[in-house]
């Protein structure tokens, strides 16, 4: 039985630091941004409970963070409190706005891997003015900012609890809340997750690295003129 912190460390450590980074920092922000919206629509729960911090711990938890070490699995979680929320599609707002952070971390790291590559790798100029290690390493980092966070934000987004796919669905659909709200709901949502996630986690996994892929293409074939 191999273990994946091993196994990235012998064949690529700056993978590992990068992917032990942005999983950690992404959950976290992912968190944060649910309270922010939470405040914003009327909720105080995130402040008083003390989880507007950007304190792993705080978000994740002992065992999350036992289970990242372990086997490369973590979760956050937000306390909020739906019945304080304003707007009549608050729940769904505050749900959304996990993902929305993932998907702007993506966006900003493509950002940053172009004009990385351009000022760098000579892009722009048709001159490295980097060189490897380290031109490769934050190529690396930036890399998997982008292909894990629109990881994080297509698996929230999955109609199936506890994930804000679910929150968002049953905000607009009645029928959908009491679905799972129900006794036999709640067995379903769990048999739906735990299959989702020992089945479907790795076509998404795939599927989004693809679509990083491709948007990273597109990027520098849009605007670097000397690929490198």
């Amino acid at each position: 039985m191999h273990w994946w912190v091993a196994d990235l460390w012998q064949t690529n450590p700056v993978l590992l630091a990068s992917w032990v980074v942005w999983v950690i920092g992404a959950i976290v922000l992912h968190e944060l941004a649910h309270g922010w919206a939470a405040l914003a629509c009327g909720d105080d729960t995130p402040r008083t409970s003390g989880h507007l911090t950007l304190n792993p711990l705080v978000h994740m938890g002992q065992m999350s963070l036992i289970m990242f070490a372990i086997v490369g699995i973590a979760w956050g979680a937000m306390p909020v409190n739906p019945s304080k929320f304003r707007p009549r599609f608050g729940e769904s707002i505050v749900a959304f706005a996990g993902p929305l952070m993932n998907l702007a971390l993506g966006f900003l790291s493509l950002v940053g891997l172009v004009v990385w590559l351009g000022l760098a790798a000579g892009g722009w100029t048709g001159t490295r003015a980097v060189d490897d290690p380290l031109l490769t390493n934050v190529a690396t980092f930036l890399d998997t900012g982008v292909m894990l966070n629109l990881v994080l934000a297509a698996f929230n987004l999955l109609p199936v609890p506890p994930l804000d796919g679910s929150r968002i669905l049953a905000d607009f659909v009645p029928a959908y809340r009491r679905l799972w709200q129900s006794e036999r709901g709640q067995v379903l949502a769990l048999i739906a997750f735990v299959g989702l996630f020992m089945f479907g986690s790795e076509v998404i996994f795939r599927h989004a690295a693809d679509a990083a892929s491709w948007l990273e293409g597109q990027a520098i074939r849009a605007f670097l003129p000397h690929r490198p």
